[in-house]
């Protein structure tokens, strides 16, 4: 983990982190579910994918699970997908029947791959349409919980 930077005024959240792993390698996280389970949540709600479609246009609904046992659930859809270089997608919360929850915020996530001192730089950017959209996420823990996953991934690498 290199960096987490709140910009409120730029209404991003960046994550960046570097990994001793070749583009393809790091690319793989995002594109096999079951690896992508391994990383993406906390240690404390390991998530489980549902449907995964990597794909502009696709979809992926999933659900991590609370140490008590409580399902929360989130989709993406994806903007944008540039094997083992970029994505883009559209994330937020599901209902238990796995639809969009109306009263919640979504954020645009942009992921991008990057040659980094011989191995690659994942930059991991949340955008969000407002202030308050932004400050609501933040107070649930979304950046110590995107900072928890991240950090999970040099061990998938190794």
């Amino acid at each position: 983990m290199t960096s987490v930077d709140k910009d409120f005024d730029a209404l991003t959240l960046t994550v960046v982190a570097d990994f001793d792993a070749p583009a393809e390698r790091v690319w793989e996280l995002w594109a096999d579910p079951r690896l992508l389970e391994r990383w993406w949540g906390p240690p404390s709600h390991p998530a489980t994918v549902i449907d995964h479609d990597l794909t502009a246009g696709g979809e992926v609904a999933y659900y991590m699970t609370s140490p008590e046992g409580e399902k929360y659930r989130g989709w993406w859809r994806f903007t944008a997908v540039n094997p083992k270089e970029s994505l883009e997608f559209v994330d937020g919360f599901a209902d238990d029947e796995g639809k969009p929850v109306e009263n919640m915020p979504v954020n645009t996530v942009r992921m991008r791959l990057s040659p980094y001192g011989g191995g690659t730089r994942m930059e991991l950017q949340s955008v969000f349409d407002s202030r308050e959209q932004m400050d609501q996420l933040i107070g649930m823990g979304m950046a110590e919980g995107l900072e928890q996953s991240v950090s999970q991934i040099d061990a998938l690498l190794a």
